[in-house]
């Protein structure tokens, strides 16, 4: 299945990047590079999801509108794409 979010990243002061979630509470990333932080975010997004997943009643949030985002300038949005493959007996 696939799940995808919008990631806002955020350049700070030093020139590493943080990146969070506004759907997923508490998902946030970092990373050196962009592209690091791409990454980062990437797994974050993967084990939150997959944590949601294996709750009883599994309750997967709303995607935002990216343009309902709210951002400061600089702010890089890109929506993340995550697959969870499921194996037979998973919910077990």
């Amino acid at each position: 299945m696939k799940f995808i979010y919008p990631a806002v990243f955020r350049k700070k002061g030093d020139g590493k990047y943080h990146a969070f979630f506004p759907d997923l509470e508490c998902c946030e990333a970092s990373g050196d590079t962009l592209d690091d932080a791409i990454d980062n975010a990437n797994e974050a997004a993967r084990t939150w999801i997959t944590v949601e997943l294996e709750e009883d009643e599994p309750l997967m949030p709303y995607v935002s509108d990216i343009s309902d985002i709210e951002v400061e300038e600089g702010d890089i949005i890109r929506n993340i794409s995550v697959n969870i493959r499921f194996y037979e007996g998973w919910d077990e």
